[in-house]
């Protein structure tokens, strides 16, 4: 069942969803080669938290982080480790934070100090194709009108988008109905309405399409061992533009 948010519930998830996407632009600031993704997750869990916020990510069906850190061919639910970053990895970070019981839900993928002309190029195409989504993040269209425009735009540029995994609703619970594909399915999905809150996040694989689940029961790779990029936010439906969440200059 689809929650349609009241008016104090979008106000409880406009904080946690800015507190969520501070807690990414704080976490810009500290990407760089050399610094560990175990060290990025204390400084985001230590920010939210001094935000009157709980992380939400963590112990969430036993994870064990407060962010997930994923590294180059990693595409998501990465575990931080003492590694440290190199100099032209890429780094997906998807966080969330929770404020009285509602959750933000937001990710970014990140250069590690001089990348590929290449490796940018899949970045800034996962981030486009977030914007070519949301276009249809209105009343009157369709899930699958969110789907189609995502896959269209990142097959359009040569890449993939990963199929088991999608976005979904996010309120009360980190994760709700409904889900969010990147593609477009065999169902249609639920016609869009005001009050719904979408988390809406375009995985998209420099390569094929098909990943594997890692040894720790978690992260999720890349078949082929390319890169991956992910983009991702919170976003309220209205009865006009849809209202980003989590997005913040």
């Amino acid at each position: 069942m689809v929650a349609i948010k009241s008016k104090k519930e979008i106000e409880l998830m406009k904080i946690a969803g800015r507190i969520t996407g501070e807690t990414l632009k704080v976490i810009e600031e500290h990407v760089k080669p050399g610094i560990s993704t175990e060290e990025i997750d204390r400084i985001a869990e230590q920010y939210i938290k001094k935000q009157g916020c709980t992380p939400s990510f963590k112990n969430y069906a036993g994870f064990p982080k407060s962010v997930c850190a994923s590294v180059n061919a990693e595409i998501i639910h990465g575990i931080p480790s003492k590694k440290p970053l190199k100099e032209g990895d890429i780094l997906s970070i998807d966080v969330g934070a929770c404020y009285k019981g509602y959750h933000g839900d937001a990710a970014r993928t990140f250069a590690v100090g001089k990348i590929s002309d290449e490796a940018q190029r899949l970045i800034d195409v996962t981030r486009e194709s977030f914007f070519k989504g949301i276009e249809f993040a209105k009343e009157g269209y369709r899930i699958s009108d969110i789907s189609g425009a995502i896959q269209n735009y990142v097959e359009g540029n040569g890449y993939s988008v990963l199929r088991k995994y999608c976005g979904h609703g996010v309120g009360r619970n980190l994760h709700e109905d409904p889900e969010i594909p990147n593609y477009v399915s065999a169902m249609r999905g639920i016609r869009i309405k005001a009050g719904m809150c979408l988390a809406i996040e375009p995985m998209v694989n420099q390569g094929t399409k098909d990943a594997y689940v890692a040894s720790n029961d978690w992260t999720v790779i890349t078949k082929d061992g390319k890169l991956s990029a992910h983009y991702e936010n919170s976003v309220l439906i209205t009865d006009g533009e849809p209202y980003l969440l989590t997005y913040v200059d």
